[in-house]
């Protein structure tokens, strides 16, 4: 009895942790360095989450999305990569090694997360909360490929999901960064 009690208590306290998610702005992650990085201090933002990797046919868009962020970037818009190893291996670095690459090889000056899942049974909880349409209220979605682009417009709600092949400076992102 005090199994199915204790079950009872956890079911209930991870549903709650999940209703507690409702918006993108309710979740903490660490950035690249390990340091605490509070989602909500880009309450007002347009923001682009994308899930990057050092190792991938598509990695060469982290100079699109650099070229994206200098023209766009500042007070009213942002990009958040997470580096991700779900694909093929494609990020098999430790977070040092993505920081070196990510600033030698492209000039990253976006900010940059700790690397994380993005799918599968260790999936990290904001992932879940961008793929899961009764969390996000949005869509449901599945992380296709690195350099997968998640929007979320200024009051923290997700306004599209566009394709990893999608170049950054592609003209639907450019309209909904200037409209």
């Amino acid at each position: 009895m005090k199994k199915i009690n204790l079950l009872i208590i956890l079911l209930i306290m991870m549903g709650g942790t999940m209703i507690a998610q409702s918006s993108f702005y309710d979740f903490t992650v660490k950035d690249i360095d390990g340091n605490e990085f509070a989602l909500a201090q880009l309450k007002g933002k347009k923001v682009m989450v994308v899930n990057v990797a050092s190792k991938c046919g598509l990695t060469p868009q982290y100079e699109k999305l650099e070229k994206l962020y200098k023209q766009y970037g500042g007070e009213k818009f942002v990009i958040v990569g997470f580096p991700a190893n779900n694909f093929l291996s494609q990020e098999p670095g430790t977070d040092a090694e993505i920081k070196s690459f990510c600033t030698l090889e492209y000039g990253v000056s976006f900010p940059v997360m700790s690397k994380i899942s993005v799918k599968g049974k260790d999936q990290h909880p904001l992932y879940k909360w961008l793929t899961t349409k009764s969390l996000n209220g949005f869509d449901d979605s599945e992380v296709s490929w690195n350099f997968q682009k998640y929007l979320i417009d200024e009051s923290g709600k997700i306004v599209n999901v566009i394709s990893p092949k999608t170049d950054p400076m592609d003209a639907e992102i450019i309209d909904w960064l200037t409209k």
